[in-house]
């Protein structure tokens, strides 16, 4: 799975992300968790959050988009790492615990 978000993280910044399903808000708030420091996650989840409250879709998105808030395109970030106590450890391993925690979130 990482292999193959690393090949979509490669594409343009500008590229429309349509997803099928509306899990924005969930995915925003379990992103926080594990990337409480990122400023254009932070807005972003509001925006989200207003948008899901005025019942609005929050999709399309952007690679570009995704890229700034996504901690699951981050996997080899250190910062997310960090944070999830994985210093050193590889992309696809942190890929993976992030994965396990959002299924337990």
């Amino acid at each position: 799975m990482w292999e193959a978000l690393k090949v979509l993280r490669a594409l343009p910044d500008d590229t429309a992300v349509y997803c099928g399903h509306e899990y924005t808000g969930s995915n925003a708030k379990f992103s926080l968790t594990v990337d409480p420091d990122n400023a254009a996650l932070k807005a972003r989840a509001e925006e989200v959050f207003r948008l899901r409250e005025a019942g609005q879709p929050t999709l399309p998105t952007t690679i570009g988009q995704e890229k700034a808030t996504n901690p699951f395109l981050r996997a080899d970030d250190a910062a997310i790492a960090a944070v999830l106590g994985m210093r050193g450890r590889l992309p696809a391993e942190v890929f993976a615990e992030l994965r396990e925690r959002k299924n337990k979130a």
